[in-house]
């Protein structure tokens, strides 16, 4: 496989085996050798299909196969769902087992709908519970301590079902944004509780540990405020509980109450995600696609993912229990963007749509044919007899369909499921390809090399249609990259801007009916994020959920441009890079007169005295002094105001500050007034929490504080709003359901 500069730089950072000075001890060659013979186990055959599979380009397995078979840790999988019980026993046992997964790499998914709502009675102790929510803030604090893999904290889902006594407070649990910061959240939605909305009626909540009902809700409101919260920040997400257990394939077994942290994997509790995905953009042969190799692909895919439940190592023997007994795999796609591109079918049309059904269709068919023969070869999954093939109740119409659930009542299947669409990651930057069924966020990026140079990143089937015709020039992609799209760049023919459609060209009702046309033949769930401008209403995102639950879909979720607090805006009014004229922006000047307050704090260093003034903007400094401190400390010291004072004179929000500076810890904490200040940096971004905690509570008079309401619309200002990555600096992309940097392959997953 041609590797591009991307692909080299994500594989030299995070796949390639390393030794104790840093040094890649291996390349391309020798990573596929390494997974492919230990995937194999000893058959060569195996191990020579396996090598040329990967190699082509045409499949890759989720990140662990790639990064931990063949080594010492030997867990291949991406993602966990854990149980919890009413029981401090369990909550804590969940907890230990969580960490654990996060160790070895993984994820994972939990529900806490069996715990009891907070102030319920406890027999045991006579006490009163603390309820589900601060038990999240348990898993989140310890999920903070394990870094996943060694590299990175590991990524949650919670989910709390909708009849559950507390779920007001599950859905406004990340209002604030610096809660729950390992956590993605989704509301689990009933048929019932679906039904009351459309007929605007109350329903009620059941206390889990009594079984009774403790009160009423009315259903639109509780849906109003999903909605509401989503528009804000983009979450809670939301999932259809009774829509997952009518597909889940062993309901004997159990029900499925939650799925792992992007969503598109509902699992049982104890069960692991396993999943790969076929690369579309590489099947294209005469302006069509190559049925026969996808065929070819799909059937060494299965045959791949099946392998890797064999060779994995689980991190608990409930775990391996499980999931040997189910044998579930999840073989989705990625590249469906950019086959597109080649097909010159634009994203949000019939024919787009009609497009996916047919090759999902091909895909789940054929997965689960060689799924069926390798049970004739090897024997079906355990758990066979009490699932949904031996019954022959496999949701699938058509002849061909009813002939394959026939004969697989009587040979039986390998794998419990077979199909997810999956978030694909740095494995599609490998590829060099489009991320799973997203569109491309964009078709021209910027990469920040060094602080002075940057460089343009071309989707290449762009750059090719630009050359054909005879637009490619350095002055049009620069135009481009400052949006990302062509949409409203006059020199594009129309032509090519209805086939070259971004993210935000497209109308949410066509991200969904995507969503929808994959998910109908995926056994598993679907990962997409429903893309929708800085300026959508409440009333649009809400459309959006009831035509998803309308579509078929499992779940749902929405990105408002813009909308977490955590996205810096990079071009627009006073917050861009320029200004209208093309000149860089200046901080605005320091009056001569400003006033302000000065707070004292604890550090391991001494006490500490912060100054914050503000301007008639608002906060425009910071001064901080220390007792006798001198050298390198106060010049650090002097550094962090000077920085802070910058950005709060360039208009950044002040919570931007305090995001960055709090939790930075050093060698000497120190207890204040009930918290911890962990260095100095963080009592600054301490003291500026508390001067915005007073001036939310008008003990600050006269002071105005920039928020969300001061920045301008999108119809105001510039189309590109991105984030930035917190390791390379280039824009981030919000799909997937999670934040990606195209450049260094960097997740917040």
């Amino acid at each position: 496989m041609h590797l591009s500069e991307n692909a080299l730089i994500v594989l030299q950072k995070r796949y390639f085996r390393k030794n104790e000075q840093g040094d890649c001890l291996e390349d391309w060659p020798a990573l596929i050798e390494r997974v492919s013979t230990n995937i194999a186990r000893g058959n060569a055959e195996k191990q020579k299909r396996f090598y040329a599979l990967l190699d082509s380009g045409d499949f890759l397995p989720n990140s662990p196969t790639l990064m931990n078979a063949g080594g010492d840790l030997q867990q291949l999988s991406a993602c966990f769902v854990l149980p919890i019980e009413d029981s401090m026993d369990s909550i804590f046992e969940t907890v230990k087992n969580a960490a654990l997964i996060h160790k070895s790499g993984g994820g994972t998914g939990f529900s806490f709908s069996r715990l009891r709502e907070a102030n319920a009675r406890v027999r045991s102790t006579n006490g009163v519970s603390s309820g589900p929510i601060s038990f999240m803030k348990v898993f989140n604090a310890a999920t903070d301590a394990v870094k996943q893999g060694g590299t990175r904290r590991g990524a949650n889902m919670a989910i709390l079902n909708v009849d559950h006594p507390q779920i007001l407070d599950f859905i406004t649990c990340k209002r604030d944004p610096d809660e729950l910061t390992n956590f993605n959240i989704s509301v689990g939605l009933t048929e019932a509780f679906m039904k009351a909305v459309a007929e605007n009626a109350e329903y009620d909540l059941i206390s889990p540990h009594t079984g009774k009902s403790a009160g009423k809700l009315h259903a639109a409101q509780v849906f109003d405020l999903i909605v509401e919260m989503a528009h804000k920040n983009g979450e809670p997400g939301i999932i259809f509980l009774d829509r997952i257990n009518d597909a889940n394939p062993t309901p004997a077994i159990g029900a499925i109450e939650s799925t792992n942290p992007c969503g598109e994997q509902p699992l049982l509790p104890n069960e692991a995600c396993n999943l790969g995905s076929i690369n579309l953009a590489s099947m294209v042969l005469e302006e069509d696609l190559d049925w026969s190799r996808l065929r070819a692909v799909v059937r060494d895919s299965v045959d791949f993912l099946d392998a890797v439940i064999d060779s994995s190592k689980f991190p608990l023997p409930s775990i391996e229990e499980m999931v040997k007994a189910n044998r579930k795999i999840g073989l989705g796609i990625m590249g469906w963007a950019d086959l597109l591109f080649q097909l010159k079918i634009p994203y949000s049309s019939s024919d787009a749509v009609d497009l996916a059904c047919d090759v999902m269709e091909f895909i789940d068919y054929e997965a689960k044919k060689r799924s069926m023969e390798l049970a004739v070869e090897l024997g079906s999954f355990p758990n066979f007899d009490n699932s949904i093939y031996a019954s022959g109740e496999l949701h699938r119409d058509g002849k061909k369909w009813e002939e394959l659930i026939a004969e697989i009542k009587t040979k039986g299947i390998r794998n419990a499921t077979h199909t997810t669409i999956a978030p694909t990651g740095t494995i599609s930057m490998i590829a060099d390809t489009s991320s799973g069924i997203e569109p491309q966020f964009s078709l021209v990026y910027v990469k920040s090399v060094m602080d002075t140079e940057k460089l343009l990143y071309v989707n290449k089937w762009f750059e090719a249609a630009l050359e054909e015709w005879g637009l490619l020039t350095q002055e049009l992609l620069e135009e481009v990259s400052q949006s990302g799209s062509v949409a409203h760049i006059q020199a594009i023919p129309e032509e090519l801007k209805d086939i070259f459609q971004t993210a935000h060209d497209i109308k949410p009702e066509w991200h969904i009916r995507m969503q929808a046309a994959f998910q109908k033949y995926t056994d598993n769930a679907v990962s997409k994020t429903i893309n929708f401008a800085n300026d959508a209403r409440i009333e649009d995102i809400s459309s959006a959920y009831q035509l998803a639950y309308k579509l078929g879909c499992k779940g749902v979720t929405v990105y408002r441009d813009g909308s977490r607090d955590n996205q810096v805006l990079s071009v627009g009014s006073s917050l861009s890079e320029k200004d209208k004229s093309g000149k860089k922006v200046a901080p605005r000047q320091r009056p001569e007169v400003t006033h302000g307050i000065t707070q004292r704090l604890e550090t391991g260093c001494g006490h500490m005295y912060v100054t914050i003034n503000t301007d008639s903007h608002g906060p425009c400094e910071v001064f901080v002094q220390m007792g006798k401190v001198g050298g390198c400390a106060s010049a650090q010291l002097e550094a962090i105001a000077r920085l802070s004072s910058l950005a709060l004179r360039s208009s950044i929000r002040i919570e931007a500050i305090i995001r960055q500076l709090k939790g930075i810890r050093c060698q000497s904490p120190m207890w204040h007034k009930g918290k911890m200040i962990t260095s100095c940096g963080d009592a600054v971004g301490q003291a500026l929490e508390n001067f915005l905690s007073m001036h939310a509570n008008n003990e600050l008079k006269d002071i105005h504080i920039v928020s969300d309401t001061d920045i301008p619309k999108q119809s105001e200002m510039p189309k590109t709003k991105v984030a930035t990555c917190p390791d390379c600096g280039s824009s981030i992309e919000h799909l997937e359901g999670c934040l990606k940097c195209p450049s260094c392959g960097w997740s917040k997953c």
